[in-house]
């Protein structure tokens, strides 16, 4: 369940620290996936989780914007452990992408504009063009305006991506947290993805 601690207050304009110190964490009692880790990225840093299946590596991404909470340790943006801010303005600067795109059922425009709800039409397609669907939303009948989602237009797994990564590009915000995300793309889109994201 998802609430803002007694005494929660706001985080100022991000910069974008991390620091995670000696967290553990684990789904349940028996079952530690986190023993001690701690690390810290700097803001423009890139840092890259490598390892086998049920390593930890989601784990670590779904603390940061607090999806769970460490049960020892603490998990800092900007110096503030993040059980001490509120969600939304800890998630403000946050940008997710992952694996499993989630999309809204309402227009291609919508659900970019989740993240940015004034971006305008020009930065609505100069986003889309970075990720590399700007051409595919302009071949719909509808264009931006096409309804997706589950009873919607029928989109592959390559373009729901490509929607997400748009999306969170179009939302600039200061920590990124990209979780295998472009693992349903081919070479050439995810070659076009990568040289966006930098």
């Amino acid at each position: 369940e998802e609430y803002d601690p007694p005494g929660a207050t706001a985080l100022p304009g991000v910069s974008g620290n991390i620091r995670f110190e000696s967290v553990v964490f684990g789904y349940d009692a028996s079952r530690e996936v986190l023993r001690g880790i701690s690390f810290e990225v700097r803001p423009g840093e890139v840092a890259a989780f490598v390892g086998p299946s049920g390593a930890g590596k989601t784990t670590i991404t779904g603390l940061v914007p607090r999806f769970y909470d460490p049960q020892q340790g603490r998990v800092l943006v900007d110096g503030h452990d993040v059980r001490t801010v509120t969600l939304e303005s800890l998630r403000r600067d946050i940008g997710i992408v992952t694996q499993e795109t989630y999309l809204f059922h309402d227009t291609i425009a919508n659900n970019l504009r989740y993240g940015k709800p004034d971006a305008t039409d020009a930065e609505l397609q100069a986003a889309s063009r970075a990720a590399n669907i700007a051409d595919f939303i302009a071949g719909l009948p509808g264009g931006y305006d096409t309804v997706v989602g589950e009873r919607g237009h029928k989109l592959s797994g390559g373009e729901r991506q490509r929607l997400a990564i748009a999306r969170v590009l179009l939302k600039d915000p200061r920590i990124l947290i990209l979780d295998e995300a472009t693992s349903s793309l081919d070479y050439e889109n995810e070659a076009a993805i990568q040289k966006a994201l930098e």
